[in-house]
């Protein structure tokens, strides 16, 4: 019987969004296995949360202004917001600053003091007077003793690069108030991890081989345990995390290196409080997968097995461990600070399906070197290796089955050379199983999509629009086959793209997700597919050039910023005098007397359909004279080919401004030209009214569009 598959991801950090790298170094990556284990019928749970703790939640407190607890709330749930959207299917994601957390790490502490495994050490650490504590490394500033960069923190100079011990810095001060510090003797415990290293490389040794880890989580383990392992601190003189129950700890808690990875049992535990320890208490029968970036490989080979160890109690601990290189962008790394690169909720706002972005990560997944996120790769990839592959498959074939069979799949004789294709695919769906058992995650993508490749030349080479003419029942053994094919990748993509997935099973009227069904080239036999549709628009290269210099960190004047909507109402509208396809409106915005606006609406609305009407006018806008008369704005509309659609405001209040989401209204005091207006590149996106991809409001409320979904605001 098949051993459980436990699975966690490495806990995100709280304090920031995650960008792409963050993605598929460990949420997407686990995602897909998950999936696939699913579909396998083992018995599955994947587990992943925020790491709460630690000096950066309380740093990023202090930036924002907030309290410990409420910059975890707030970054708890963006975090969650990012994931749904990627569609990751958690079983749980939970967070370290729970009751349970505290229940599990302190109970796991108690028993390893109780065997002897900790040291008690005495060193100097700087402490602030002003504030009354011990600060973090990060928390303190000073000038480097290497370069000299007068603003290098404790753990490393910004300046020169160098890794850094407080002490050694020049004239240290507090990063908060910038007050001198002073060097004062403290107490900590330490896990003796040379006691515990001969019963750790026993371990590490047979499941880097029963487990077969990715080649750097051996050679990183490899690489600590032949430098020799030293004493680590478990505690620290600090507020926000989790206290330490022992006699003359009560102001420090726990590293939050002890407590994070124990982070993925109190998750399990709250959300399945009656059946925890059947996951993590049962080794003979629970295999846990462990899915991380390479700067995590330490903590999960090395120090969260020993704590384990040291509790002298059986935990199910990391059989397989995998573990990515780094995910750059472009030339460079990401940085949240210098708006380099694309990030969560960057992807949110994009008009790119959800399946398109993990189909890149995926197929670019850095396993064995760093590798880069590059827009115009991105959209090739996708474009050629996808749409033009995949999506052609599906698209021709069940456009065809429909076409020339009504959509039936009828029961035919196959020839030898189409029995010889069944035979070669079911050999390759094999391979496929043997590589995604292997967690051989992109390997095994470029074996689905050679799949649909050769799919695609069983059509050409069977060449079925010259052979109906001769004989439709090898035509049909033909589309059957085609069809057998597209169910069977679409259960094989459901890891990696479960949207599409849904999406091509839905073209085919079926919905069976179990891996028992891949090779099976018979149950769709007396079934009829629906009506086809294209799986996806190919992305449009004019757009990379535009993406890229909008990630590219450089700082770019906001052109919205610049501009006034408001809320008007027309009271009265009167042909132009001289130019026939003009209407001059007069139209109340909240001001002391009403706009005179010129509008070219004539060939579009006649003029009791303006007449009394509640529209939304660049307020702002220079005054311009048309055929004679000043025109003191612009009256907005929807537009698309010939078609107009006046952009309405009924419901809103006379002289209320238009503002951007997550921003409030803010009157303008200069004027714009239009090319000024032009250049915020507003736009409707399924119905929505957007600058910059960002949905634009008035009193809390989404200015739509209810005829020209996607279009221009002219």
């Amino acid at each position: 019987m098949a051993k459980k598959k436990l699975i966690t991801s490495a806990l995100p950090y709280v304090n920031n969004e995650p960008h792409l790298g963050n993605i598929i170094g460990c949420v997407l990556s686990a995602d897909v296995f998950a999936r696939y284990c699913r579909l396998k019928g083992y018995e599955t749970l994947y587990i992943c949360g925020n790491d709460e703790y630690g000096t950066a939640t309380e740093t990023k407190a202090h930036q924002e202004g907030l309290s410990p607890g409420e910059i975890c709330d707030k970054y708890h749930e963006i975090h969650k917001k990012i994931y749904s959207h990627f569609n990751i299917s958690f079983d749980a994601f939970g967070r370290t600053a729970t009751e349970e957390q505290k229940e599990i790490v302190q109970d796991i502490f108690k028993k390893i003091l109780k065997n002897g495994y900790f040291l008690e050490k005495e060193t100097d650490q700087y402490y602030s007077k002003s504030q009354g504590k011990f600060l973090a490394d990060r928390l303190i500033s000073g000038t480097c003793p290497k370069c000299g960069y007068d603003d290098a923190r404790g753990d490393q100079c910004d300046g020169c690069g160098s890794l850094l011990d407080p002490i050694d810095l020049i004239n240290p001060k507090s990063v908060a108030d910038g007050k001198p510090l002073i060097l004062k003797k403290t107490k900590n415990l330490y896990l003796n991890l040379p006691k515990l290293t001969p019963l750790l490389k026993i371990f590490q040794e047979k499941e880097m081989i029963e487990g077969f880890w990715t080649n750097n989580a051996v050679t990183t383990t490899h690489s600590w345990m032949k430098r020799g392992l030293e004493p680590r601190a478990i505690t620290r003189d600090l507020k926000w995390g989790i206290p330490v129950p022992k006699e003359g700890y009560e102001d420090k808690v726990f590293y939050v290196w002890f407590d994070a990875p124990i982070g993925y049992v109190s998750i399990t535990k709250k959300a399945f409080p009656n059946n925890w320890k059947d996951w993590w208490k049962t080794p003979r029968e629970t295999e846990l997968y462990q899915f991380m970036a390479k700067d995590n490989i330490p903590f999960h080979s090395v120090i969260f097995p020993a704590t384990q160890i040291a509790t002298k109690e059986d935990w199910t601990k990391v059989y397989h461990l995998n573990s990515t290189e780094y995910l750059n962008y472009e030339d460079t790394k990401f940085s949240k600070s210098r708006n380099v690169g694309v990030f969560g909720t960057d992807v949110i706002k994009s008009d790119i399906p959800s399946d398109l972005w993990r189909f890149y990560l995926l197929i670019n997944r850095p396993e064995k070197n760093d590798s880069a996120f590059i827009w115009q790769e991105f959209f090739d990839k996708v474009n050629n290796e996808f749409i033009d592959n995949i999506g052609n498959l599906v698209n021709r074939s069940l456009v065809y089955c429909c076409k020339n069979f009504e959509g039936k799949l009828r029961k035919v004789p196959y020839t030898t050379q189409q029995q010889e294709f069944i035979d070669k695919t079911i050999n390759a769906e094999v391979k496929i199983t043997e590589s995604f058992e292997n967690v051989s995650l992109r390997d095994t993508l470029r074996q689905i999509l050679l799949l649909g490749k050769t799919g695609n030349k069983f059509f050409q080479d069977q060449a079925p629009w010259v052979k109906i003419k001769e004989d439709k029942d090898e035509v049909q053994g033909t589309v059957n086959i085609l069809v057998h094919l597209i169910k069977d990748l679409s259960i094989m993509l459901h890891p990696y793209m479960p949207e599409t997935s849904e999406k091509i099973q839905k073209m085919l009227n079926f919905k069976k997700l179990s891996w028992d069904s891949i090779g099976n080239f018979t149950e769709l036999l007396d079934t009829k597919t629906a009506k086809p549709e294209i799986l996806y628009r190919k992305l449009d290269e004019k757009l990379v050039e535009k993406y890229k210099n909008k990630y590219d960190g450089t700082i770019k004047e906001d052109p919205w910023s610049r501009i006034e909507l408001k809320v008007g109402k027309v009271l009265e509208v009167k042909p132009h005098p001289t130019a026939s396809h003009l209407y001059i409106e007069k139209i109340d915005i909240g001001e002391k007397a009403p706009r005179r606006i010129v509008s070219g609406l004539v060939k579009h609305f006649r003029l009791e359909e303006v007449l009394g009407k509640k529209v939304l006018i660049v307020s702002n806008l220079q005054t311009a004279e048309l055929s004679g008369v000043k025109s003191e704005g612009m009256l907005l509309c929807a537009a698309k080919k010939k078609k107009m659609e006046i952009v309405s405001t009924e419901d809103m209040n006379i002289g209320s401004i238009a503002y951007r989401e997550h921003e409030v209204p803010t009157p303008k005091n200069k004027t714009i030209t239009i090319d000024e207006f032009k250049s915020a590149g507003l736009r409707t996106k399924n119905g929505k009214i957007q600058c910059d991809d960002e949905n634009i409001l008035i009193e809390g409320k989404q200015l739509t569009t209810k005829k020209l979904m996607n279009s221009k605001i002219s």
